[in-house]
């Protein structure tokens, strides 16, 4: 009886389309209550206060932070493993390869950057350049995941390093243009939890709590110091110990993680950042310099900087394509680049006081996000697959 009643969700469960349409769902249900006469309760409960306050130490935090310092580091940590197996073992481990997603990477940011720029420049909102920098590895991710088995390992792989360097590149732009002071003492602390763990991993150390109790710690002190508590969570994934044929800490902690991240952690991130308001933004500003210099950054930029860097990079001969990826699956991969969304948002927080002003570049991120997703869905999902000749060894063909 039990079996058959946990069918149906084991089977939601294994299929990977279905962690995208949950958070899709949750992105839906968030933009419906922070626009109906619930919007001021739902606004209270992510600013509920959680953690430890006591006489001696308190780290009373609202969810909201929870969710986004948190569970997003536990995010980053798996795709930091995950990417980690494909550079020591899959296929990242060809150099030209693995720089390919790097260089559009570094051109997915600067584009973007530089025609925000252009179109505020003489303005004190020209400072804001950081806002269309970034790419929302969670729902680039998701939208990759509804195409299913149309898309090669090949092009996940690519779009998830893209994305992984992107939001790194946006952490360390936070870090050295939009951050008033870092805590020299934290950093120190980094550094040493950082060693700890490189030690660790040097002494061949198998048991995963070894890790995760100086992961916790290095978390703590990343946010300390005054940098993007998520940062913590990939420079712990390259210090967690694999190998090829036995099972390791890698495997075991990204097999624990997979299914709490796609069908928790992603929801929960798009309940709390999508609840955008309506009522307080005046549409005929959507025109403004800012609001253009978002959405075209995001929109134009990022596929035209991701597609140039990496037909630059393979003219070169710096980089090599993937066979499964064609010029319509590249532009399709670059689109999906531009849904900036929480990184965007994050900036924009920092560069903006809570008001109209920030509603306004949320909303702008939101449009530029759908279109940019919207039409790299379409192109992937439609369009020609490249054809992959088999090639045969011995009877067998690949």
């Amino acid at each position: 009886m039990y079996r058959k009643l946990a069918k149906p969700l084991l089977e939601f469960l294994k299929d990977e389309k279905s962690s995208g349409y949950l958070l899709f769902s949750a992105v839906f249900i968030s933009l419906v209550l922070a626009n109906s006469p619930l919007k001021t309760a739902w606004h209270h409960l992510f600013e509920l206060k959680l953690g430890p306050d006591l006489s001696s130490f308190s780290f009373s935090k609202p969810l909201h932070f929870w969710i986004n310092e948190l569970l997003m580091a536990v995010f980053f940590l798996l795709a930091g493993l995950e990417i980690k197996r494909e550079f020591r073992f899959g296929e990242l481990q060809d150099p030209r390869k693995a720089s390919l997603p790097i260089f559009a990477a570094l051109g997915g940011m600067i584009v973007p950057a530089i025609i925000y720029w252009i179109i505020n420049t003489g303005t004190a909102d020209a400072r804001s350049w950081g806002i269309p920098m970034a790419t929302d590895i969670a729902f680039s991710l998701a939208i990759l995941a509804l195409c299913g088995k149309r898309i090669p390992l090949a092009l996940k792989i690519f779009l998830t390093t893209l994305a992984l360097v992107d939001d790194l590149g946006a952490i360390l732009v936070i870090a050295l243009f939009y951050t008033n002071h870092l805590a020299l003492i934290y950093l120190g602390a980094m550094a040493v939890l950082t060693i700890v763990l490189l030690v660790l991993n040097w002494l061949k150390v198998k048991p995963i709590i070894f890790y995760l109790i100086p992961g916790i710690l290095l978390w703590y002190c990343t946010y300390q110091a005054g940098i993007h508590a998520t940062i913590s969570g990939v420079i712990l994934a390259l210090c967690i110990p694999d190998q090829k044929d036995s099972p390791s800490p890698l495997k075991t902690l990204e097999h624990f993680l997979s299914k709490p991240v796609a069908f928790l952690i992603m929801p929960l991130f798009a309940l709390s950042n999508t609840a955008i308001s309506f009522s307080s933004i005046n549409f005929s500003e959507m025109l403004s310099p800012v609001s253009t210099g978002i959405m075209m950054g995001l929109i134009l930029g990022k596929p035209v900087g991701i597609a140039g860097a990496s037909i630059l990079a393979t003219k070169l001969k710096l980089s090599t394509r993937p066979a499964s990826m064609g010029n319509r699956q590249l532009i399709g991969l670059g689109l999906l680049g531009g849904i900036g969304f929480s990184m965007s948002i994050f900036i924009s927080l920092i560069c903006y006081d809570v008001g109209s002003r920030q509603d306004l570049n949320c909303l702008a991120i939101l449009i530029a996000s759908i279109i940019a997703g919207l039409g790299g869905f379409l192109l992937l999902n439609f369009g020609k697959m490249p054809v992959i000749k088999k090639v045969k060894i011995g009877r067998a063909s690949v």
